[in-house]
């Protein structure tokens, strides 16, 4: 078999085959070499569960020299290091002859593909809507005049429903049929092997009954069959696409052009990936750093807040290391590139996104679980019986009609169902109250957490310095505020707004790094350092604040803080009361994360973590047993939400945060993310039910089925009763919210 050769899908309970893709005839050509090691990114269509990805990294890893071999599900992406002669298209064979589609990776086409798939399975699930809808029109009215209706008659509306369940079956059961096909080719069975024998089983008997005059024909359970089970894949693959966002979001940063110094002195523009360690690099001002560098030339102050947490800009000067997604408010500056952009801190943000990605992939979700044993009990019932009642002597034709009522009455829709619906549900509630759910197994993830961690700055606080109340005389506010209003620096802004409306200082000089200086009623006036202010070398206690002096009078200190969010200490006493524990981590300076881990009663505090310090805590958490729910907004929280169990950011938060995480939240106060953890455990709970209603369905059912007393219309109506059931379970929270207000 040719290692590049499309196959459909290897048949997971979730999604459809992937349309066939151009392929790459040699992936050889994409290999390439970073720290010693060869790597290679492929493209793998039709891994769908854990247990995909757990057959897929498994068979490349036995490869000979293969160090790591990782799968996001999310996105396809296969990610494979080695060492030594082994050829790269051998790995691609490898997963290949396991029955899935292998490429070169294309994150555009992958995206495309992923759309692609989602618009399939919704003109998939309109087309057996519809048809089921009309079918159910003529078979009530096969109903009602049963008795009544003549034989021509009633074999006339049974080949009017076949007409339309016919090609409507075999157009919306292609996501079935493909799946269960290529695996049982493989010797393998998963759960769209019983779907599609009580799929083909009921209209292969109804075929027969219509042509021999029968009673009864089951097209219309065929069909609506169908048309529940494909709203659960819908809904399953539009939350999974939205699943891998946060990559595309970063590569966007890290795509951004580069002013590149030649020799010569002649600035061109250049991608960030062309640029090399060593290259020399102007950074105009506003601009943000595409790589890391070292300052060569040029001094003023940075934004860093999305790298570090830290809200208060920083004074750059000569030999001063910036990375890459920092902010240059001041003059132009120039530097040296210290690596190019794959070994960026941004790629190394990337690399723990795709680490987390694949890691939440690889979750169990509680449906996958039940598929496990479901499927193997279903063909061996269904077995079972046609053999039974053929060694019983009633008749092929008779036993044949058995074993269909026993898939029928057996076939995963409730369970199918289980999840999404609640999914579904919980996520509309939660949409209410300013939350969008951006993953499908989120809920469960987010259920079973038992210990959280803050990010503080723009999470806890609301990331913008407040004057401290009572700190100065408010008339040395108003003085002061006509100097502050000329600049954009935060404290000066935090100034004005305590200040209020006023006048501005004319001929307004700022001195970068220092401060700034004016003339007011012929008095030379200064705000910024304690040293521009003449206070001298003054202690510092780690506190924000700046300094403001009149000619011939002494220096006076404002002191600021970051207010903390509304809410928030009763969002911390909740959270533990639900049995939560809490910790707060922290890119920001150690006095102001010690005053709000005081405040907040958090024992726990990390100050000063830079993002692979963040990630390399949650690991060790992660490794402690700890189920982590990870909230934070900035650049250098997204490695560590894509890393916790679950995650959440503001609706202020960076792109790729938001990306990162499994909700976002809105608003200024966090009352949010008790509900969501509410919600969530309720969801859990629900699932729970759903699948024992789903079993105890079974148990109840298979046994008449199999008796021989279900003929396949009452085991059609019994499978849409227990899917009715499921649905009602989902909804009931929703109901009695409404009802009780």
């Amino acid at each position: 078999m040719n290692a590049m050769t499309d196959i459909p899908a290897q048949g997971c309970p979730s999604g459809l085959a992937p349309a066939s893709q151009d392929s790459q005839g040699d992936v050889s050509a994409f290999v390439t070499t970073k720290k010693g090691l060869k790597a290679l990114s492929l493209s793998v269509r039709g891994a769908k569960c854990g247990g995909c990805l757990s057959k897929i990294e498994g068979a490349v890893k036995a490869l000979p020299g293969i160090s790591e071999a990782r799968l996001n599900l999310s996105n396809g992406r296969f990610d494979v290091t080695w060492t030594g002669s082994l050829d790269a298209n051998r790995i691609a064979a490898t997963v290949s002859d396991l029955g899935y589609g292998v490429s070169a990776f294309d994150p555009d086409r992958g995206e495309e593909a992923a759309k692609r798939e989602e618009r399939d399975l919704l003109i998939a699930m309109g087309v057996a809507g519809f048809a089921a809808a009309n079918i159910m029109l003529l078979s009530v009215s096969v109903w009602a005049g049963h008795g009544e209706m003549g034989e021509t008659t009633r074999r006339a509306m049974h080949a009017i429903s076949g007409a339309i369940a016919l090609p409507a079956a075999a157009f919306s059961g292609r996501v079935f049929f493909k799946s269960a096909w290529n695996v049982l080719k493989r010797g393998h069975a998963n759960m769209d092997v019983p779907i599609s024998l009580a799929v083909l089983l009921a209209l292969g008997v109804s075929v027969a009954e219509t042509i021999r005059g029968g009673e009864h024909a089951y097209f219309d359970a065929s069909v609506m069959l169908l048309f529940f089970l494909l709203i659960g894949r819908f809904l399953d693959a539009r939350l999974r696409r939205r699943a891998h966002l946060a990559a595309h979001d970063l590569a966007a940063l890290q795509s951004r052009s580069v002013t590149r110094l030649e020799a010569d002195g002649t600035a061109r523009s250049a991608k960030a990936s062309e640029i090399a360690a060593g290259d020399m690099i102007l950074v105009a001002p506003g601009e943000r750093l595409a790589v890391d560098m070292d300052i060569v030339e040029g001094t003023g102050e940075v934004d860093e807040s999305l790298v570090s947490g830290e809200a208060l800009p920083r004074a750059i000067a000569p030999g001063s290391r910036l990375f890459a997604g920092t902010v240059n408010l001041g003059q132009s500056i120039r530097g040296r590139a210290i690596s190019p952009a794959a070994d960026s801190l941004l790629a190394d943000i990337a690399g723990m996104l795709e680490a987390g990605e694949q890691r939440r992939s690889s979750y169990r979700r509680i449906a996958d679980k039940a598929v496990s044993l479901y499927v193997p009990l279903v063909h061996t019932t269904a077995a079972l019986t046609f053999i039974g009642w053929m060694l019983a002597g009633i008749g092929a034709r008779e036993a044949l009609m058995i074993a269909v009522s026993t898939l029928i009455i057996t076939c995963p829709c409730a369970l199918a169902l289980a999840a999404p619906v609640v999914q579904v549900v919980t996520s509309g509630r939660l949409f209410r109250k300013g939350v969008f759910l951006k993953s499908g197994d989120a809920l469960e993830r987010l259920a079973t957490c038992d210990h959280v961690v803050f990010d503080k700055t723009g999470t806890l606080t609301l990331g913008e310095a407040e004057l401290v109340p009572g700190s100065a005389p408010q008339d040395l506010v108003l003085r002061a505020a006509r100097l502050a209003r000329a600049s954009r620096h935060p404290l000066s802004r935090a100034l004005v707004k305590a200040a209020g409306a006023g006048q501005v200082a004319a001929h307004v000089t700022e001195y970068p790094g220092l401060g700034l200086e004016a003339e007011i009623d012929g008095v030379r006036t200064r705000l910024g350092s304690a040293e521009w202010a003449g206070a001298g070398e003054a202690a510092e206690d780690g506190k924000l604040h700046i300094w403001y002096s009149e000619a011939g009078g002494p220096a006076h200190r404002f002191d600021f803080e970051d207010a903390l969010r509304p809410g928030s200490e009763q969002l911390a006493e909740q959270l533990k009361a639900r049995g939560l524990s809490l910790e707060i981590l922290s890119g920001d300076r150690e006095p102001a994360v010690a005053d709000v881990a005081n405040r907040l009663g958090v024992s726990h505090w990390t100050a000063g973590a830079s993002p692979a310090e963040k990630a390399k805590r949650l690991e060790t958490l992660r490794d402690e047993g700890r189920k982590v729910l990870m909230v934070g907004d900035g650049l250098n929280d997204a490695g560590s939400l894509a890393l916790a169990h679950a995650s959440l950011a503001p609706g202020g938060a960076m792109d790729v945060s938001q990306s990162a995480s499994d909700a976002v939240y809105t608003g200024a106060g966090l009352d949010a993310i008790l509900s969501i953890v509410d919600m969530a455990r309720g969801a859990r709970l629900r699932m729970l039910q759903n699948f024992s209603l789903a079993a105890l369905y079974n148990m109840i059912a298979v046994p008449v089925a199999v008796a021989g007393f279900a003929t396949p219309l009452v085991a059609a109506i019994a499978m849409s009763s227990s899917s009715i059931i499921v649905t009602l379970n989902a909804i009931r929270p929703a109901v009695w919210k409404r009802r009780a207000s």
